[in-house]
């Protein structure tokens, strides 16, 4: 790679740390350029010329410009770190469905009640912490006697669960329940080129 991709992000998106994690983990130099969501940055020129949807994260690669933080993990694992996917279509449809996941019951859940605490977002908390619960409870389920989500190596699915479960605290989902969730979470933070996300004093963290 002769030059560092650009990530733009908020430093308190779980979907943005996703990108910023994962480019940290697989060794891709990056430049970390912020949004001042608060600012409404996200939602005029030029930020809307690269993402129509006004939404971080947004990644340019050269000419590539993306969005979505899933697609984007999809697209630099198989342009530059092969490794963190699978290729055969056993393992690549396990990677699809905990990519799904992500994009479901963890964003309806425990991202989910973390905008209520950090953001002021008006949701539902007690709706968003019973589907954090849920989701949880089958993470953990699926990881007895596992080390990560598919295969025996880590994916960039453990990436894309990782922040938002990481701080669930943060928007009042506890996770000292699930000891099986905290060994993935324990695993991930010990890989070499880990990036923590921002913390927030908020909820159970506080």
């Amino acid at each position: 790679m002769s030059t560092a991709i650009r990530i733009h992000r908020h430093a308190l998106s779980g979907h943005s740390h996703r990108v910023e994690l994962f480019a940290g983990l697989a060794g891709i130099a990056h430049e970390l350029i912020d949004v001042d969501l608060a600012a409404g940055e996200h939602k005029k020129e030029p930020f809307l010329s690269l993402n129509r949807f006004g939404q971080v994260p947004v990644i340019e690669d050269g000419d590539t410009v993306l969005s979505d933080s899933n697609a984007i993990l999809i697209y630099l694992a198989r342009k530059y770190a092969p490794s963190w996917i699978p290729r055969d279509a056993k393992g690549e449809a396990e990677v699809q469905k905990f990519l799904s996941l992500a994009a479901g019951d963890i964003a309806y859940g425990p991202a989910a009640a973390r905008l209520v605490t950090v953001f002021g977002a008006g949701l539902d908390a007690d709706k968003a912490k019973a589907v954090a619960t849920q989701v949880f409870d089958k993470l953990e389920a699926h990881l007895e006697g596992r080390e990560y989500l598919v295969g025996n190596n880590p994916t960039i699915v453990d990436v894309a669960i990782y922040s938002y479960t990481a701080h669930a605290p943060e928007g009042n989902v506890s996770l000292q329940s699930y000891p099986n969730i905290r060994r993935l979470l324990d695993n991930i933070e010990k890989l070499n080129g880990f990036v923590p996300m921002q913390a927030t004093q908020v909820g159970l963290a506080a």
